[in-house]
């Protein structure tokens, strides 16, 4: 009889430190394409729980990846944005001749 407290662990590992920074270095259309490829993988079916599992984890760590990208591309565009609306409120006047 087992006890309703233990913990049962995955014998799926994480992915390795190697492995996430590979990921990591990925540009944002090979991180989606990945990203489908893992999707794909999972909706065929025909993994054992296991494989499932891995291309689960890959497809957050990839997923995760491609919405980083996203988020540094959006930030630098509002960046653009404020600095180029600063600059047209100012456009004319005697505060940007000095």
């Amino acid at each position: 009889m087992t006890n309703d407290t233990e913990k049962t662990t995955s014998s799926v590992p994480a992915l390795t430190a190697e492995e996430l920074e590979k990921i990591d270095s990925l540009s944002y259309e090979q991180a989606r394409d990945q990203l489908i490829q893992a999707v794909q993988a999972l909706e065929a079916g025909g993994l054992d729980l296991d494989a499932s599992m891995r291309q689960w984890q890959i497809g957050e760590a990839l997923a995760k990846r491609a919405q980083k990208l996203l988020d540094d591309v959006r930030s630098r565009l509002d960046a653009a944005q404020a600095e180029q609306a600063s600059a047209g409120a100012t456009a004319g006047t005697q505060g940007n001749l000095s």
